[in-house]
């Protein structure tokens, strides 16, 4: 989305138990394309301001909100800050993006929970669980009226690899 980009910030909750394999994902991809990363913490409310100020000190140009349900219930508080700062952001879970988010890229928890349901029910009729299929429920969502805002033309190749666009 933001191509020119070399300096990405990277908000992460480090009481989350999944932190450490995150980061390592991040930082090892961020090496392939030669970004830099400004890795920030917070696991309160009250460090949100701090983090935000240190990614705008360090002229992070982009934003990255690692997997956390602290972030997740904190979902709209986040997206304000990240249009209240300019950056286009990207989170796992669709919910930021319908919240005004710039996009999402990860597990769609309502389809997660729905294929479950569906999964208990045809266990419960008899199904072997090894006999069912794996489904992936990763989907990539664009709020087109958050990339208009931060006057970002969303690229041809990645409109074309969207799963959802919301106005």
């Amino acid at each position: 989305m933001v191509p020119k980009v070399d300096v990405i910030g990277v908000l992460v909750n480090p009481n989350y138990g999944a932190i450490d394999a995150q980061l390592h994902d991040v930082q090892e991809a961020a090496g392939r394309l030669g970004l830099q990363l400004v890795i920030v913490r917070a696991n309160v409310e009250s460090e949100f301001e701090t983090a935000f100020s240190t990614i705008a000190a360090q002229h992070a140009g982009a934003l990255l909100v690692c997997a956390s349900p602290f972030f997740y219930s904190r979902r709209q508080q986040l997206v304000v800050l990240t249009s209240r700062n300019g950056l286009p952001a990207i989170f796992e879970w669709r919910d930021f993006a319908a919240a005004g988010g710039l996009m999402s890229y990860g597990t769609s928890l309502s389809n997660a929970y729905r294929q479950a349901g569906i999964y208990a029910g045809q266990i419960l009729k008899g199904a072997k669980p090894s006999d069912l299929p794996i489904v992936e429920s990763t989907k990539l969502v664009i709020n087109l009226a958050t990339a208009k805002a931060l006057h970002i033309d969303v690229p041809p190749t990645l409109s074309a690899r969207a799963d959802e666009f919301i106005e």
